[in-house]
């Protein structure tokens, strides 16, 4: 019984087993006949996040990083250090005068009632002292047509001012303080040493309250925003987001060590308020400016004698410049500075005494630092090669230059002037006509000019003497005049027939640019 059961269960696992293998057998079988499956391998490129230049500064430890950055009680105090140091060396500028707001009287068509009851008007501004002697830079906007000046003090000092002398192209002026003593003045910084990023404060007078400080960075450099009213503007500002307002107008731009880095000038609005961008002259550019008005009543400035373009990508593929730098020199006057030195239309200007200039303004206040009769060097690219040039500066007053300068009719440190050339020569321009009575220059209107102004008649103003009677009643140059005292004014000899027989004040209407009239009082 045993043995049977024995029997069977050897013969059950012989079979399972022979199963095993026959399955096993035909699966074998059944992989080879089928194709074997394809196998995708996915393809990744690497990838760097981050950009591939070093940090800024070596990696440091937490407590190597707390050790060097200060503390916020001490950039607290570095704050405080300057506005102290600078507050009492900023001014409150009040001026008074008779004239218009837009600077020139109303004329409602009544010659009787021109001068009846003139209504006063007064401006505000700020100013800073620049030398313990009383000296005060403020902008010329602030105290255009001023008939009274009163300086405030931080300390409530108040003293009267007088007009040192002013200058159109940088919008600054200089004032003096009617005192015999010493006063708080501003160390001078370096503005050439600022840049972009470094902190900054603006103290000034905005909306008359008196030793306003605010704080901000430098937010761009060299900028030209076509604020200032002048024929000759240089136009080199630093840009701040520190608070400006009206009111800031002549102020001071410090950095954190209280020295002076520009004088607070404009601001960049449609609401007439701060909205985030202010500028500033730079001081390097002042001191030069307001050492001349001290020392001679006018600023004494070295001409080129070119007209100057920016450099465009589409330009310097044009004439074959390697990258997109430099001034493009678009004319050169006739026997002026830069045409004595050798250089031509097509010049690009790379630099300037060593500094590279890459804008029209840049050039502009690399050359307005210098004085008739300075020589400058001059790295000039031409036709792929690059040569230096010496360029002594001539003044308005040179020969080459004092036809073209009154006559023009420009927006730049050097003016666009006409080179001679087959193609385009010099245009014949009237010869000028002296008005020695009022100490102005005049000549006939010409066809272009007729348009502009909207003038059917009268006589272009090419200049107007600064110390003649013209000239304090406020008639500016580039306008035309059209009557005297409700008498048409056809011609140069008209006018000075005119002006010979006048015996009382005489009413002088003028038209500017675009038709708008004006009318200034000559005694």
């Amino acid at each position: 019984m045993h043995d049977s059961r024995r029997v069977h269960f050897v013969l059950g696992g012989i079979g399972l087993i022979l199963i095993g293998l026959f399955a096993g057998v035909l699966l074998m079988l059944m992989r080879e006949e089928s194709p074997p499956r394809e196998q995708v391998t996915r393809v990744v490129d690497r990838v760097e996040l981050g950009s591939s230049q070093p940090p800024l500064s070596p990696a440091s430890s937490d407590a190597e990083l707390a050790s060097e950055m200060p503390q916020p009680s001490a950039l607290n105090r570095l704050f405080r250090d300057a506005a102290e140091r600078v507050t009492p060396a900023v001014v409150f500028i009040e001026v008074a005068t008779e004239a218009s707001e837009d600077g020139y009287h109303r004329y409602d068509g009544e010659m009787r009632d021109f001068f009846r009851n003139p209504a006063p008007q007064q401006s505000v501004g700020s100013g800073v002292i620049v030398s313990e002697s009383g000296y005060v830079v403020t902008n010329q906007h602030v105290v255009r047509r001023a008939k009274e000046i009163e300086v405030t003090l931080a300390d409530k000092r108040q003293f009267g001012a007088s007009v040192i002398g002013t200058d159109a192209s940088t919008d600054l002026a200089v004032l003096k303080l009617e005192a015999e003593t010493t006063f708080p003045a501003l160390p001078l910084g370096d503005s050439d040493q600022v840049e972009v990023g470094d902190w900054v404060v603006a103290v000034g007078n905005p909306f008359r309250l008196t030793s306003t400080v605010t704080a901000g960075i430098v937010s761009a450099l060299g900028r030209q925003v076509n604020i200032i009213d002048s024929d000759f503007r240089i136009e080199d500002f630093i840009q701040t987001d520190a608070a400006i307002n009206p009111g800031n107008s002549g102020g001071a731009l410090v950095n954190l060590q209280g020295q002076l880095v520009g004088i607070n000038t404009a601001i960049a609005t449609e609401s007439g308020s701060y909205e985030g961008y202010g500028f500033a002259v730079p001081s390097n550019l002042m001191n030069r400016v307001v050492k001349d008005l001290i020392a001679y009543g006018e600023v004494r400035r070295g001409f080129m004698g070119v007209s100057i373009e920016g450099i465009t990508a589409r330009r310097a593929q044009e004439i074959g410049l390697d990258s997109i730098r430099g001034v493009f020199v678009s004319a050169v006057r006739s026997d002026g500075a830069a045409d004595r030195a050798g250089m031509q239309k097509g010049d690009v200007v790379l630099k300037i005494q060593s500094q590279a200039v890459d804008a029209p303004n840049e050039l502009q206040s690399a050359v307005a630092r210098q004085r008739p009769g300075d020589r400058i060097d001059v790295t000039v690219w031409r036709n792929g090669s690059i040569d230096e040039y010496t360029v002594q500066l001539l003044g308005r007053d040179d020969p080459a230059y004092r036809d073209w300068i009154t006559e023009l009719d420009s927006q730049s440190v050097d003016p666009p002037p006409s080179s001679p050339s087959p193609d385009r020569p010099l245009p014949d321009v009237p010869e000028l006509e002296q008005v020695s009575d009022w100490a102005i220059g005049v000549r006939a209107v010409q066809p272009g000019e007729a348009h502009v102004f909207g003038a059917r008649s009268g006589v272009y103003v090419a200049y107007v003497d600064r110390d003649g009677l013209a000239a304090k009643a406020g008639l500016p140059r580039n306008t035309i005049i059209t009557h005297v005292n409700d008498a048409p004014v056809d011609d140069p000899e008209a006018l000075r027939r005119i002006v010979q027989e006048l015996r009382s004040p005489a009413v002088v209407r003028v038209l500017r640019r675009g038709g708008v009239s004006a009318f200034y009082e000559i005694p």
